[in-house]
């Protein structure tokens, strides 16, 4: 069973305002004297929390498991720490990927993130965003680099399911994941080619830091890569989901997304070849339209209603579901997903009802750490 671990950033606010708040180095304090005196969540020592590019965010990683009901134990718990930790320095934390109020994030103190800033100018400066990775376990390099080369037609589906990024400095962008095209503007970011071999990634990977435009290869923002830490795939695409249980879905789908493409790849299936532009425009369609509008289907590249893009995702992978024990988990939250809509639909339908994008986000943060979310 591939073991997989969730990362996500979320976005610290006022409780009044709705407002982003540059409090970073408090709540990690606090995650600091939490960890020292064994008071946190389950009274094991240390935490999982981690500064981001902005004051005005903190980020968590879960531990590796194999089982979802135990991921989705850690989302919720370090959502709650989060929550508590905030709290301690006079804030909330919202699972928001954009910021609905206006913002002017500062970035974190720091050589690497002061040189980004500096190197990247505005596009730094505006990256207050949050998004939720997902790494899965693989054997090897070739293993990892054949799972994505057959995984990208696949990966702006999941940006449509976790989209939750609609508003943008105080106004509707008109997006449903704006932070999408937010984090597309740095020049690594995106779909990628076919590589073929792991000596092919790496070759690229060696020549785009030979330019110097990047500093490390954590700058090697491609939707999907090999982590440069992990022996991991790490899938790059989506929002930070506004509910619990959205994350811990597109973990199980990454792993059998994961697992489906190592399959085809051992049984000497070629990946397709629909061409990078294609996928861009994918990427772009997903971000419009979320679950509220047409998406580039996978198999075909032509539009098609969203529900029937996410169902043909859930079919391309269930074999692998089944086998990991998660068809169930995965087809009740599909179905709810579509039902009830992602983030993007739920913080316009806020917004609809209360009037206000204070209400938007201070309701949102409730979600966030709402266990039963």
């Amino acid at each position: 069973m591939r073991s997989v671990g969730v990362e996500e950033e979320l976005l610290l606010v006022d409780a009044r305002t709705g407002e982003p708040l540059a409090l970073a180095g408090a709540v990690l304090a606090a995650a600091d004297r939490s960890a020292e005196q064994g008071s946190h969540g389950d009274g094991t020592p240390g935490h999982a929390f981690e500064k981001e590019l902005q004051k005005e965010q903190v980020e968590f990683a879960t531990k590796p498991v194999t089982d979802m009901g135990e991921l989705a134990d850690e989302v919720t718990r370090w959502r709650a720490e989060a929550g508590r930790h905030a709290a301690s320095a006079g804030a909330l934390v919202a699972a928001l990927a954009t910021s609905p109020l206006p913002a002017q994030p500062s970035l974190n103190p720091g050589r690497r993130y002061a040189w980004l800033g500096e190197q990247f100018g505005l596009t730094a400066q505006e990256q207050l965003t949050c998004g939720c990775h997902v790494h899965v376990s693989v054997e090897s390099d070739e293993e990892g680099v054949a799972v994505l080369d057959r995984i990208r037609p696949w990966l702006a589906v999941l940006t449509a399911m976790s989209a939750n990024s609609p508003f943008w400095q105080g106004q509707d962008s008109r997006y449903a994941s704006y932070r999408s095209r937010v984090w597309n503007r740095l020049p690594s970011a995106g779909p990628l080619h076919v590589f073929g071999s792991a000596d092919r990634y790496h070759e690229q990977v060696r020549a785009m830091l030979g330019t110097g435009v990047l500093r490390d290869e954590g700058m090697i923002y491609f939707d999907a890569r090999l982590s440069a830490t992990y022996p991991t795939v790490e899938v790059r695409v989506a929002d930070v989901c506004l509910e619990a249980s959205t994350p811990v879905l597109l973990a199980a789908l990454v792993r059998a997304l994961v697992e489906t493409a190592a399959r085809a790849w051992r049984a000497g299936d070629p990946p397709s070849r629909v061409n990078t532009g294609l996928l861009r425009l994918a990427a772009w369609q997903a971000g419009r339209s979320g679950l509220d509008g047409p998406l580039l289907h996978p198999e075909t590249m032509a539009a098609a209603p969203a529900a029937e893009v996410v169902r043909a995702l859930y079919a391309h992978v269930r074999e692998a579901l089944v086998e990991s024990g998660d068809d169930e988990r995965v087809r009740e939250g599909v179905d709810g997903l579509l039902e009830r809509g992602n983030g993007a639909r739920i913080q316009r339908e806020l917004l609809c009802t209360h009037g206000s994008l204070t209400a938007v986000v201070t309701r949102c943060a409730r979600i966030t750490t709402d266990s039963r979310a």
